[in-house]
């Protein structure tokens, strides 16, 4: 049998001599006018629907040649050109033209929907070189014309699996296939995510994110199944395994299961929002996100902690945004013991009512709370609207310095602590003093 490897060769040598031919100008020309044709509807629906700056979007991205779409726009309008060009000259440029924005089509695809699905996940980059890789190389070899000989070299490569007769080619495709329904699926739950979120707050948010999760998990099971059968496995023989993927999860994947089952609960019975401020494990801090395994709190002081849900579920959580949405605050105040207790009772409800942030109802108070050891000890409470720990330190500051100020102003004494030592003297000690 004559080798096959010639034949490419001959056609790269004929497609190399196409490049020198003067027609090749006219359909350079053909491509610069797709181009612009491309820049300028791309431009228009990107200005009609609002998408400018959208770094999630996986049809126009965050600038006008950044998306799915430019290439998209462009691969139909080169194949229109090269419908119209092909009456009139051979082609030469078009063969390069096409195998390569079909490339750039599957890697802005493929990159833009892994970016919108799996926003700070650490494995994305390198999917999205290999994707990348991938699709160069198909590149190549389809416009070297070597892509059937490889393909024909893949179909002699076979092994058995039970009764069935696998191909490296047969397997190659199905895990293409496979990847390519994923992706569709990823790209679908991510513009349904995307459209549910959007200008939602408090308990709709949260809701809306369990509607997202659902619609994710079920989408992606659609699509795994497909993708099985893309690949030639026979579905039905899953049944075998059934037992032991169910044994498994009884006992290996327990806690993770219990996670995502948890998660689920959470965003629907809607006790927990994102946005509450809740108090978990000794954690106190702000929902930031519920994800189907883990919760996302983020603490006053900037320290962020990741939950699983199921503690969320078994353990007692509380929460402070469910609860009275006022605080009480108090301070406590020492005073010289010859001080006149009406007078400062005055000046430390006067310094709580000059804060805007102390509520006038419930009305502050002011009590003698104590007679401590170096004086007459005060206690001023009052009512604040539930706000952050930072909050609260700051009203507490300005009703400490104005108290502060109110009682030097008239000369109230604030007592240091004060002690009595007394010294006692030893026999010989008193007898060498009498002597």
């Amino acid at each position: 049998m004559p080798n096959p490897s010639p034949k490419p060769i001959d056609d790269i040598g004929l497609w190399l001599a196409g490049f020198t031919q003067p027609t090749v100008l006219m359909e350079l020309a053909a491509l610069a006018i797709c181009v612009a044709l491309s820049l300028a509807i791309v431009w228009a629906l990107r200005n009609a629907l609002r998408m400018q700056g959208e770094k999630t979007s996986v049809l126009f991205g965050r600038r006008l040649i950044d998306g799915a779409m430019f290439p998209l726009v462009l691969l139909l309008f080169a194949y229109v050109a090269r419908a119209l060009v092909t009456k009139l000259m051979p082609l030469a440029a078009f063969k390069l033209a096409i195998p390569v924005l079909v490339s750039l089509v599957v890697i802005r695809v493929g990159v833009k929907v892994l970016q919108a699905a799996f926003t700070s996940a650490p494995w994305v980059r390198a999917l999205e070189r290999t994707i990348s890789w991938v699709a160069w190389l198909a590149m190549v070899l389809w416009v070297s014309g070597l892509l059937p000989v490889v393909l024909a070299e893949l179909d002699d490569i076979t092994w058995k699996v039970g009764s069935s007769t696998l191909t490296l080619r047969t397997l190659l495709e199905g895990i293409i296939t496979a990847a390519a329904v994923l992706i569709l699926s990823l790209w679908v739950s991510s513009a349904i995510e995307t459209r549910l979120l959007r200008k939602a707050s408090g308990g709709d948010l949260s809701m809306r994110k369990a509607v997202s999760n659902a619609t994710r998990a079920l989408l992606l099971f659609v699509g795994l199944i497909v993708a099985l059968s893309a690949v030639g496995i026979d579905l039905t023989a899953l049944s075998v395994f059934s037992g032991a993927i169910g044994v498994g999860v009884g006992f290996g994947l327990q806690k993770l299961a219990s996670n995502y089952v948890s998660g689920f609960v959470i965003l629907a019975e809607r006790r927990l929002r994102i946005g509450d401020n809740v108090k978990v494990d000794n954690f106190e801090g702000r929902i930031l996100d519920i994800n189907t395994r883990y919760s996302v709190i983020r603490a006053p002081t900037g320290r962020e902690s990741i939950v699983p849900n199921e503690l969320m579920v078994i353990n007692r959580v509380e929460n402070l945004s469910t609860a009275l949405t006022r605080v009480w605050q108090t301070t406590v105040v020492s005073v010289a013991y010859d001080s006149d207790v009406e007078r400062v009772s005055q000046w430390l409800l006067q310094a709580v009512s000059e804060q805007d942030d102390a509520l006038r109802e419930p009305a502050p108070q002011a009590s003698l709370s104590a007679f401590g050891a170096d004086g007459l000890e005060f206690t001023v409470g009052y009512w604040i609207n539930s706000g952050d720990g930072a909050e609260q330190l700051k009203l507490r500051s300005l009703v400490n310095r104005r108290i502060l100020q109110l009682l030097q102003e008239n000369g109230i004494d604030l007592p240091y602590p004060q002690r009595v030592v007394h010294l006692r003297r030893t026999p010989r000690e008193e007898t060498t003093s009498g002597s």
